[in-house]
């Protein structure tokens, strides 16, 4: 799976993108599903602008393929959220942003295309695609920023509204 998804993006490993831009894969195991993401991102002037998102996902047999896409495409854009945008602030011990009007999620123009590669595995049982889909998001995005710009960050969110921190 890591692989094929590898050449779907045309990714290679220690590949250096030019002009301010990465791509990251990243790949794990939960609830024995298998699931792997490559991250496509632009970096310009600090700010980080993720370009694209494809996920390859093996959750056993695939009863209702296109329910299982929508799953798995609600996941990458929550997992986009908690990459690069959310956070709970605190000051004095009291939460500063705990209204829907402070707290920052992905808008609209913040999610990129996303691409759902399905691998249907008749010979086991269904495994769910509910949350497994964003166990890679994260890292994908992290390894496609340090491909950017050779920086390696290492807490989430990755960025502060977007921008690299410091």
């Amino acid at each position: 799976m890591l692989r094929a998804l590898a050449e779907h993006v045309g990714w290679e490993p220690g590949q250096a993108v030019a002009g301010g831009a990465g791509v990251g894969i990243a790949c794990g195991l939960e609830k024995d599903a298998r699931v792997a993401t490559a991250a496509q991102v632009a970096v310009r002037n600090g700010l980080v602008r993720v370009t694209g998102l494809v996920t390859a996902y093996e959750c056993g047999a695939v009863v209702n393929p296109l329910t299982v896409r929508n799953q798995v495409e609600g996941a990458v854009v929550m997992a986009l959220g908690g990459a690069m945008y959310e956070a709970i602030e605190f000051t004095g011990g009291a939460i500063t942003n705990g209204s829907f009007s402070s707290y920052r999620v992905p808008r609209f123009g913040d999610v990129p295309p996303v691409e759902v590669i399905l691998l249907d595995r008749p010979d086991l049982p269904s495994a769910g695609a509910g949350e497994t889909p964003m166990i890679a998001v994260a890292p994908a995005i992290a390894a496609a920023i340090a491909s950017a710009t050779g920086r390696r960050l290492r807490s989430l969110p990755l960025t502060r509204d977007g921008r690299l921190p410091g």
